[in-house]
């Protein structure tokens, strides 16, 4: 069988070369194009409101195709199938045929070559939600254009296959002037959306404007006038509008995700985002801001499920920042993560709070890595379970490897973002990988070079190398940026190893005095003593830390810092009976 590809008429004689209709080229294979079905395509046609997804029709024969549009000179149509016979005596016309063929396969071609063009779509396979611009003229509104924009990032991840990137990648271009071309290469999207509110009294006004890249051309815009009150169900209709815009058709299941609400209480969900906006912000002061609004939250929707996944998100890094005793706040971050499990079990950073207490205060390994696993089978691109997997769970059962590749994969969701990177390094550091460690450092400093974080654990990658001097260097740049008891800690240990005990007897006296009113790990006085050489009192600081069931202690058996004490059986001895000391 062979077929025209110009107007689809299909001849049986496979004798023929070609079509008797309009001499075009016959072809013997079937050509026919189409498009992922539910899948968004933006054209290149004129820009319209609405993103068209089609399926191009097969050609028909039709009589108006078939029709002769002038004289045509056609092949004698008696030569049989299997025959052959001379051409008699050519004439001027028929050497004319093969050129008028050709012309017609080139047009033909380029034709459909136009046509494909201008028809073609790509698929949107990755989008950018660049943070909301608050255009309401009150800096206290910040929390609400951050936290739609959060919102939607959220629902729009919900979607399958649609790389969406998260929250620390876009806002890093918060209140900078970036054209989209530029946003497009940094972060590999294909697609943009900018929005704008503006809050009058009760009167809330968003704009959003859908850009496709490639195109450079905005595919879809539009207003959405509401009063306040009408935040939820707003939140929740412009997520649906979006997601139709990206896929062609949602499943009942997908626009069921990405159109969920937590709660139906607009006050509710308000004290929700001032929460998560204080939670963003990381200080000792912002954390426990943010549990005043979780709470206040809950007392308006007593099964808000995100509200108390946020309590427990809060609750769990309150030692980090020196805020409580991890006796004070881990058993309420426990309390808060299973409610919010048992209101909905669907919420993965509600599992990922519950392993890190199970981490790093209860010291149950294996029962963290199943909260830990639970939390990426619910979503696969969540870049915190698959961190905090690492950096914890599998790092203190000694598996290296896993630990580094699922800090690896944190770091492919979110390459932009700096804890991730810098736990990626820290978890090198651990396994005495320290040559790459330092060099995953310097990459995390390239993304923010005022990043406390990853100029201590620079420092510590280079103490770990015995360069003393490196390392002080890069604690009092950390120090400069962040007053971290911790990181003085580690500069008093430098110093001592270098020589210099007077300073670090000096720094070690102002921790004992800081100790009075705010939060100094036992284990940061432990350290300094050690590389004093004062073992005793050391491990007295170390049972300290245990006894108050601090985070380092889930990581003594690996972390380098402790590596002054690692000769002494009495190390031995502490780690295996934090092992047997796990809870539930």
């Amino acid at each position: 069988m062979k077929r025209c590809p110009q107007c689809n008429r299909v001849e049986a004689d496979e004798a023929l070369a070609f079509c008797r209709a309009d001499g075009t080229a016959l072809v013997t294979d079937s050509a026919s194009f189409g498009s992922d079905a539910g899948t968004a395509k933006f054209d290149t046609g004129p820009t319209s409101s609405e993103i068209e997804t089609s399926i191009l029709p097969h050609a028909s024969t039709t009589p108006e195709i078939n029709r002769s549009t002038g004289p045509t000179t056609g092949l004698d149509a008696t030569l049989g199938q299997h025959t052959t016979r001379e051409l008699s005596k050519p004439k001027r016309h028929r050497l004319v045929l093969p050129a008028v063929v050709f012309v017609v396969i080139i047009l033909a071609a380029a034709a459909g070559y136009f046509y494909l063009s201008r028809n073609h779509k790509t698929t949107i396979e990755s989008i950018a939600v660049m943070p909301f611009v608050n255009a309401s003229g009150n800096a206290d509104l910040e929390y609400l254009s951050d936290g739609m924009t959060e919102t939607l990032i959220s629902s729009l991840s919900q979607l399958p296959n649609l790389d969406v990137k998260p929250r620390s990648s876009v806002f890093r271009y918060k209140g900078k002037e970036t054209n989209p071309q530029t946003i497009s290469k940094e972060l590999n999207v294909q697609a943009i959306l900018n929005g704008r509110v503006v809050q009058r009294g009760q009167e809330l006004s968003l704009f959003v404007e859908l850009i496709d890249v490639g195109l450079d051309k905005v595919v879809w815009s539009q207003q959405y006038n509401r009063q306040q009150t009408d935040l939820v169900t707003l939140q929740s209709e412009i997520a649906r509008d979006v997601s139709s815009k990206l896929k062609s058709k949602l499943s009942g299941v997908d626009e069921a995700k990405v159109t969920k609400n937590y709660t139906a209480n607009s006050e509710a969900y308000q004290l929700y985002l001032k929460g998560r906006f204080q939670w963003n912000k990381r200080t000792g002061e912002s954390l426990k801001q943010s549990v005043e609004f979780y709470n206040q939250a809950i007392a308006k929707d007593r099964n808000y499920a995100l509200a108390y996944s946020g309590l427990a998100e809060s609750y769990v890094l309150f030692p980090n920042y020196s805020v409580a005793l991890p006796q004070e706040c881990m058993p309420k971050a426990k309390a808060a993560a299973i409610r919010a499990i048992e209101i909905d079990d669907s919420l993965a950073e509600a599992h990922v709070a519950l392993g890190l207490y199970l981490s790093i205060f209860s010291w149950n390994q294996p029962a963290a890595e199943k909260e830990f696993r639970r939390a990426i089978e619910l979503n696969p691109n969540y870049p915190s379970a698959h961190q905090q997997l690492a950096n914890y769970c599998l790092m203190a059962m000694g598996r290296f490897d896993e630990a580094i590749a699922e800090g690896r994969r944190a770091e492919e969701l979110d390459p932009l973002s700096p804890i991730i990177s810098t736990d990626v390094g820290a978890n090198l550091t651990r396994a005495r990988r320290l040559d790459e460690a330092i060099a995953q450092f310097n990459r995390t400093l390239t993304l923010d070079p005022n990043f406390y974080a990853a100029r201590y654990a620079l420092a510590t990658a280079y103490h770990a190398k015995g360069n003393y001097a490196e390392a002080i260097a890069e604690y009092r740049k950390a120090l400069a940026l962040s007053d971290d008891p911790w990181v003085k800690a580690l500069l008093a240990r430098s110093l001592a190893k270098s020589g210099q005990r007077d300073e670090a007897i000096k720094i070690l006296g102002e921790l004992q005095s800081e100790s009075a009113h705010r939060y100094v790990p036992s284990s940061g006085f432990a350290i300094v003593y050690a590389a004093l050489g004062e073992k005793d009192k050391a491990f007295v600081w170390l049972e300290k830390d245990v006894t108050e069931r601090t985070p380092r202690p889930a990581l003594f058996s690996v972390n380098p810092v402790f590596d002054d004490l690692r000769d002494d059986p009495r190390f031995a001895d502490l780690v295996r009976r934090i092992a047997l000391a796990k809870t539930d």
